[in-house]
């Protein structure tokens, strides 16, 4: 039998107890916030049929969906001719009824539909889940990992988006990460931007282009834009927009003059603006208004979010926006209005492990028991009782192993301390306790 190699798929990662241990801190700390405006907890499938899936996320995310074989003779439904032809596309729908959930925004849509009578409207809720998408490995980017997301959906009031801007603000001030950017746009304005250059009917086209600016620059923008029918005149007056600098309030003004008196765009704006005021009274300063910004997702329909290191050494790490009308999608009639955002669980780790931001946070265990006879063990079992019932983690070497055997074990499983209860323990009924950093020993009585 050939050996085969313990290799991880590419494109994911293991996660150890240390690493899981920060992970979970990570999403603690999520869900405390989401919580305290009131979120609940949800979870969907994995798998998703693909009529649910495809169509949502435009061109390039469809082309990222994971699909899952149908079970059994999945070619039973292919055509010899379909073969012959080489015709992927006819082939793939016809062996592929499923497919791994590309983000959980879509699936939550599919359940708010499914369960609408029983959900008291608004309906909030945050999900913590892996997603998969067949994208290029490489630094921060991976085939499988978690969102963290929070949507409210249900109502059109832009407090939700006040209230989301907050949970970003919170979030990542309790992780103690500096130099987070909350970038702020609207899909309106950008509506607006299309309409005034004439190009309505392309406004997916421009979007798309423009959600590249950062990874291929302006100018590249600006030929991707020109092999998609734009005009010369229209990339260098959309180009003027795509340069803009200074502050939030600077840039809004640019842009109210370039669109002067249209209506979608001038709508974009008032909201844009009430989100920015609102944010701002609550002392949060760093939501900044960027026009270029894009989030090149088709469901998107107001405000959009996304979540950049100022120092540039991450790519975004959160992300989301309003979506005025996802549940339609699903056969729903009336119109549910809905927002909602993500966190990049996975880069937050990799820049907070960069950082070192987790220095206070182990896989260790505070005490564990030396075993000095296996005649005593009951009375380990007691103590160990004992002291988790005081909220103290502890554990019992399993066996009455050689000393160096034990203490061995203790380093490598980075135990803080260990408890020594021997004869001369028992006949003074204490314990006496080891700090294992300092070597320090101290005495407690048992109780």
């Amino acid at each position: 039998m050939a050996t085969i190699r313990p290799q991880n798929a590419k494109g994911t990662r293991d996660f150890g107890p240390l690493e899981s241990s920060r992970r979970n801190y990570i999403f603690d700390t999520i869900k405390k916030r989401f919580q305290s405006h009131g979120f609940m907890p949800l979870e969907t499938p994995a798998v998703e049929n693909l009529n649910v899936l495809t169509g949502k996320y435009g061109e390039e995310g469809d082309k990222l969906l994971f699909r899952v074989l149908n079970s059994g003779d999945f070619l039973k439904k292919v055509k010899p001719e379909d073969l012959e032809e080489k015709n992927l596309g006819a082939i793939s729908a016809k062996m592929c009824d499923r497919g791994l959930r590309y983000d959980l925004t879509i699936p939550f849509a599919r359940y708010v539909c499914a369960n609408l009578n029983e959900l008291a409207l608004p309906f909030k809720r945050y999900q913590i889940q892996p997603v998969w998408r067949a994208d290029r490995p490489q630094k921060g980017r991976y085939r499988e990992f978690y969102q963290c997301d929070g949507d409210i959906i249900g109502t059109e009031s832009l407090l939700s988006e006040v209230s989301l801007v907050e949970v970003y603000h919170d979030v990542f001030n309790d992780l103690k990460l500096d130099g987070v950017e909350i970038v702020i746009n609207n899909r309106k304005i950008l509506q607006g931007i299309a309409s005034v250059l004439g190009v309505s009917d392309k406004l997916t086209d421009m979007t798309i282009a423009i959600d590249k600016l950062d990874k291929i620059g302006a100018e590249k923008v600006g030929e991707e834009l020109l092999k998609r029918d734009f005009s010369e005149e229209q990339v260098a007056r959309l180009s003027t927009l795509l340069t803009l600098e200074g502050s939030s309030d600077e840039k809004l003004s640019t842009i109210k003059e370039f669109l002067g008196e249209d209506e979608v765009g001038k709508l974009g704006l008032e909201e844009l603006e009430f989100v920015l005021s609102n944010v701002r009274e609550l002392g949060i300063e760093n939501l900044v208004f960027d026009p270029t910004l894009a989030r090149g997702l088709d469901y998107y329909t107001g405000c959009i979010f996304e979540v950049k290191l100022v120092d540039g050494s991450m790519g975004s790490i959160g992300g989301g926006g309003r979506y005025d009308d996802l549940t339609s999608m699903f056969g729903q009639k009336e119109k549910l209005s809905g927002v909602g955002i993500s966190f990049g669980a996975e880069r937050i780790y990799d820049v907070m492990l960069d950082r070192g931001l987790f220095e206070d946070i182990s896989a260790s265990v505070d005490f564990m028991i030396i075993n000095m006879s296996d005649d005593d063990q009951k009375e380990y079992l007691q103590i160990a009782r004992n002291f988790r019932a005081q909220g103290r983690s502890i554990e019992i070497y399993p066996t009455s192993a050689k000393m160096k055997k034990q203490m061995t074990y203790a380093n490598k499983r980075g135990v803080k301390n260990v408890i020594f209860y021997g004869d001369q323990e028992k006949e003074q009924r204490i314990l006496k306790i080891k700090d294992m950093e300092t070597g320090q020993e101290k005495q407690e009585s048992l109780a």
